[in-house]
């Protein structure tokens, strides 16, 4: 379903890594540890990271054996990175 008036907006190929790196994101942004794209301010929503981070910790359980290395290797490092950055903010 592609619209006509949105051909100047280019999306990257949705795909498992770029559904997990979109999760974590907002993570990030919740966490204020960068600034919101749409605002470009900062902010802290502790229950919205912790949202996120739940979100990507369901996937990673439903999805353990269906990964393939690389997926898996990324959603390891993404998770541990967030729970350290949560963990350190709160």
């Amino acid at each position: 379903m592609s619209d006509k008036n949105d051909s100047a907006t280019v999306l990257p190929e949705v795909t498992f890594s770029t559904f997990v790196l979109s999760l974590a994101s907002s993570a990030l942004v919740h966490l204020g540890e960068v600034p919101n794209p749409e605002t470009g301010n900062t902010s802290r929503n502790e229950a919205l990271a912790r949202n996120a981070i739940d979100v990507l910790t369901m996937l990673d359980d439903k999805t353990r054996n269906g990964l393939t290395p690389e997926e898996s290797k990324l959603m390891r490092d993404v998770l541990y990175e967030l729970r350290m950055k949560f963990v350190a903010r709160s």
